[in-house]
């Protein structure tokens, strides 16, 4: 049994072996993730349907219905085991409406967006090997 069959096993073959095999190796040149020969912490990867565009269709009855149409992949990491396995913060994140309100008073405000958003914040070095995942390509972490 290869690691290929028992990734097919576990995530019931959701994945596009195409799209995986494009978008990788771009997040390694990226240096987004990194290949990683020995970690405890090992996660299984998942690629199910991304659903964009929204359209009214007619079902077999006639009726007009909303219907979403599939038309991209979507990379999912399941750190469900992980997160069990490691203790929760002691200072949680803020409700939304307290830094709303926070804001309300200050007269600029500043947004930023970058490439792959939430990829671009690095993970501290201690715990990159947390971020461990396998695929058929390899082994890797996030940096």
């Amino acid at each position: 049994m290869t690691i290929l069959d028992v990734v097919k096993k576990e995530s019931g073959g959701l994945y596009p072996l195409k799209m995986s095999s494009l978008l990788l190796p771009f997040l390694t040149t990226s240096r987004i993730i990194y290949p990683i020969s020995d970690s405890q912490w090992v996660s299984l990867v998942q690629v199910v349907p991304k659903k964009f565009e929204t359209i009214v269709m007619k079902n077999r009855h006639d009726e007009l219905v909303l219907t979403r149409i599939q038309n991209s992949w979507q990379v999912c990491i399941d750190y469900r085991k992980m997160n069990q396995a490691t203790c929760n913060d002691h200072f949680p994140l803020p409700f939304i409406d307290q830094v709303l309100e926070r804001l309300a008073e200050r007269s600029h405000y500043c947004f930023l967006d970058g490439f792959f958003g939430y990829m671009k914040i690095h993970i501290a070095l201690a715990d990159q090997h947390k971020t461990t995942f396998t695929c058929p390509f390899g082994t890797l972490a996030y940096t």
